[in-house]
């Protein structure tokens, strides 16, 4: 029989009143009275960040192609204290299953987010999109989280980030910075990810391209007559490569909700996911949590798939030369485990001049990304003052020469005029 959902609240010691958690802090401290009280002995700290090649050459960050974002595959360091959970038990969860708890949701008509509600704090509007939050979805099983990365900046921190960044990007409207500085609260929410481990094994057919150069003579006129002309052109020499690379994945991350774009989650990345906790509901306290949306099999096909960006570079190292050619790659997963973990995002959702903008600002280390606002005044100056350099310099080109618009024009003097003088009674005419 399902559990009922769980409900926490931490009244404070001195005044009663509800005490929430502290980013930063480690602890939960009274909006009120400012008693503090803390969760574990280690305290929170901001990441070091993590570099795309290691010593080792370890990738933390993969750049693809094809989507052109970032790939979170590698956590460095595991955090301490936290148990992988086989993928088959996950994916055979059930109703009696323990990796399950009943949560009750509040879901956004417009994106589809779902609010996880307790018993002292119900959304009125989605933090998501500032869509008004009138659907209760009820009581829904859901796969407990097993860690949680506590918030390391405040609200007003992560404002002046958002406000650093807006300042930053060319052809913004000023009347967005204003507003967003005197705009309503952002709001700190835990959203859901999955992460995915595995050993891989890959065996590979493909080619390898090595480059050389050829000299050829081609008919050229020098001086109005026609001579053959030495020339190199480059080729490339293909030549058959087949092999095994093996690569292991630690936390292959993967955005478990469809509340929010990837391009905007995974511009957040890198996390440092070395610092994530065992799952405390008192680093929940004063904050918002979104349940998932996307199922542990969905998540865990994309992760394959981003494991498949990984191993084809793999591939192309191993081959070798020039340029490469995959035509074919086979591999074997192997003990495959997962966690369901929640990373904090501070959110911003602004309606301005008829339309809405949405800001994430990652609650560890700061990284800001949102949609991209942009003033039509700024960008039509710009064109405008364009064409004016441009039609100077046609000018200039035509004139032959130049000139300083802020010079005054030169004055040539006139010749003085003086009176004749009479001539003298000698003189000849």
């Amino acid at each position: 029989m399902p559990t009922a959902p769980i409900e926490h609240r931490y009244p404070c010691d001195n005044c009663g009143a509800a005490l929430a958690f502290a980013p930063g802090q480690d602890a939960l401290v009274c909006p009120y009275c400012g008693h503090m009280q803390k969760i574990s002995p280690g305290a929170a700290q901001a990441p070091a960040r993590q570099h795309a090649g290691g010593p080792e050459g370890q990738d933390a960050l993969l750049g693809t192609d094809a989507t052109g974002r970032a790939i979170q595959w590698d956590a460095g360091h595991k955090a301490p204290g936290l148990d992988e959970i086989p993928l088959a038990r996950g994916l055979r969860l059930d109703e009696t299953s323990d990796l399950a708890e009943t949560v009750r949701t509040l879901s956004c008509p417009n994106c589809g987010a779902k609010i996880e509600q307790d018993s002292t704090r119900h959304a009125s509007t989605c933090p998501f999109c500032a869509t008004p939050v009138v659907t209760d979805t009820g009581a829904t099983r859901l796969i407990k989280p097993q860690a949680v990365l506590p918030f390391v900046l405040t609200e007003a921190q992560a404002r002046a980030a958002l406000e650093d960044w807006l300042r930053g990007l060319w052809f913004a409207p000023n009347g967005l910075v204003q507003y967003a500085r005197r705009g309503r609260r952002m709001q700190g929410v835990y959203s859901p990810f999955w992460t995915f481990d595995a050993d891989t094994h890959t065996r590979y057919h493909g080619q390898r391209g090595d480059y050389y150069y050829e000299t050829i003579y081609v008919t050229q006129v020098v001086d109005g007559r026609p001579r053959q002309v030495a020339q190199q052109v480059r080729r490339t020499r293909w030549t058959p490569r087949s092999g095994q690379v093996a690569r292991a994945f630690d936390d292959v991350l993967v955005l478990a909700s469809a509340s929010l774009p990837r391009r905007f989650t995974d511009a957040l990345a890198p996390w440092e996911l070395s610092h994530l906790t065992p799952y405390d509901p008192r680093y929940l306290s004063g904050f918002s949590a979104e349940g998932y949306t996307v199922p542990l099999a969905e998540g865990h096909q994309i992760a394959r798939q981003e494991m498949a960006a990984v191993i084809a570079v793999d591939i192309r190292r191993d081959i070798g030369g020039d340029e490469q050619r995959i035509t074919s790659a086979e591999t074997r997963h192997e003990a495959e485990t997962f966690k369901h973990v929640l990373l904090p995002i501070w959110l911003a959702a602004y309606k301005y001049n008829g339309r809405s903008y949405r800001f994430v600002v990652n609650g560890q280390s700061g990284r800001v990304q949102g949609d991209r606002p942009w003033s039509v005044w700024k960008i039509a100056l710009a064109v405008l003052a364009a064409l004016l350099a441009g039609a100077m310099l046609m000018l200039l080109s035509e004139g032959g020469g130049s000139f300083d618009l802020g010079a005054a024009p030169a004055i040539t003097p006139m010749p003085a005029v003086t009176a004749a003088a009479p001539a003298p009674p000698w003189a000849v005419t």
